[in-house]
């Protein structure tokens, strides 16, 4: 069972301010079962766009876990805003957590980092 959107952003930005970094909800969706998108705004300007992992790259067992794709790194701010835009348009019921900070480790899990099946042994 996958942990409610409003709770997952709240720990989320608990996480944030722990760590000395700043994180605010630019957008609010359904609280239930909201997507949510990760704005990242590095120290120079730039900024990335991490977005929900597409339900291909889960098993059965991982229903409850949330994995975020990088979408967008280190490009201008306006080119983020036209990513969420156009992801608004299909589903207004997303939720967009700005933090600004570097490094995201330890704050969201990336399907990266995920051991990938070889198609020989799971690992």
């Amino acid at each position: 069972m996958r942990v409610r959107t409003d709770i997952f952003v709240s720990a989320l930005m608990r996480r944030v301010f722990a760590r000395g970094d700043f994180a605010a909800v630019e957008v609010k969706g359904a609280e239930a079962a909201g997507a949510v998108f990760v704005r990242q705004i590095f120290r120079d300007g730039t900024e990335g766009l991490h977005a929900p992992a597409p339900q291909s790259v889960f098993d059965s067992e991982e229903s409850g876990t949330r994995l975020f794709e990088t979408r967008l790194e280190r490009v201008p701010a306006e080119t983020v805003a036209e990513a969420i835009g156009r992801e608004r348009r299909f589903d207004s019921d997303l939720w967009v957590v700005s933090v600004e900070t570097d490094d995201l480790a330890g704050l969201i899990d990336f399907v990266e980092d995920k051991p990938q099946d070889d198609g020989f042994f799971r690992r």
